[in-house]
C-alpha cells in the first residue's frame, strides 16, 4: 500500500474463539505490516470456556508483537471493545470480529478513508450469516430503534469491522455499555460531538466454526436495555 499509515493498533475480540484465533491474527500480520509503517495487534479474550487463551499464549510467546489482554468472566461485546480501545496505542484503531467472517486486507480501503475521516464504518454488500432471515430482521430492527432513539442511519449498524482516530475515541469517552448496544453508544455519541464518519462496502463470508450469539434472547434483552440507559445518558447530561 502507498503512503502506509504513520502506526496502527489492530484489535480482534474473542469469545470461545480456540478453532478460529490462529487463523485469524496470523493472517492479519503480513497484512498489518503492508498498510502500516508501525504496529501492534491485540487479542481480547472475553472470559473463554475454551482454549482461546491457552491458544493466544502459545502465539503471544513466540511473536512479542502480539498482546493479550483477558477477561476473567464473560462480560460482553461492549466490554471486549473497550478494553481494545483502552489499550490501543498508536493513533490509528480498527478492529473485526475474531470468528473469521471478515477479510483482513480489506483494511486498505478503510486506511484510505480515515485520512479525512474521524471513523469509518464497514458495511458487508452481502451477508452470509448463519440464520441470515433472524439476523435481517434483527438488524433492521436496530436500525429503526435507533434512528427513533438517537435519530442517526447507517447501512449496517452492527457490523463488526470499523476504523478510528484514536482523538476520537478519546472524544467519545467515557463509553459504557458492556454488550451489543456498544456500535449505538459510539455512533449516538459521534453524532454529538460532531465527527465525521464514513462508510466503505466490504466482503462478508459464512462463520465456518464456532457459533454465533448476536441474536440471542439474552443478548437483545441486554441490548434494549442498555440502549434506554444510553438515551438517558444523553439527554440528562451523564455523557
Amino acid at each position: 500500500m502507498e503512503n502506509k499509515l504513520s502506526e496502527l493498533s489492530i484489535f480482534f475480540p474473542f469469545w470461545d474463539e480456540e478453532q478460529n484465533v490462529r487463523g485469524v491474527v496470523t493472517q492479519a500480520i503480513p497484512i498489518a505490516e503492508s498498510v502500516a509503517k508501525k504496529w501492534e495487534i491485540i487479542m481480547i479474550d472475553d472470559g473463554s470456556a475454551d482454549k482461546t487463551l491457552e491458544v493466544m499464549k502459545d502465539m503471544a510467546e513466540k511473536d512479542k508483537r502480539l498482546k493479550i489482554v483477558h477477561h476473567k468472566i464473560n462480560r460482553g461485546y461492549g466490554a471486549a471493545l473497550r478494553s481494545g480501545f483502552e489499550n490501543s496505542q498508536y493513533k490509528y484503531i480498527v478492529f473485526t470480529d475474531g470468528d473469521g467472517q471478515f477479510d483482513f486486507s480489506e483494511v486498505d480501503k478503510f486506511a484510505e478513508k480515515i485520512k479525512s475521516a474521524d471513523i469509518v464504518v464497514g458495511f458487508r454488500k452481502k451477508r452470509r450469516d448463519q440464520k441470515i432471515l433472524k439476523r435481517l430482521l434483527l438488524m433492521n430492527l436496530l436500525k429503526v430503534w435507533d434512528f427513533i432513539l438517537f435519530r442517526f442511519y447507517f447501512k449496517d449498524i452492527d457490523c463488526g469491522f470499523k476504523m478510528f482516530r484514536k482523538e476520537a475515541i478519546e472524544k467519545l469517552n467515557p463509553l459504557r455499555s458492556e454488550g451489543a448496544m456498544i456500535t449505538s453508544e459510539i455512533f449516538a455519541k459521534a453524532k454529538r460531538k460532531k465527527l465525521k464518519l464514513d462508510e466503505v462496502g466490504i466482503t462478508h463470508y459464512p462463520r465456518t466454526v464456532g457459533h454465533q450469539s448476536g441474536a440471542n434472547i439474552p443478548v437483545v434483552v441486554r441490548a434494549v436495555l442498555e440502549s434506554f440507559i444510553l438515551w438517558y445518558d444523553l439527554h440528562y447530561g451523564r455523557t
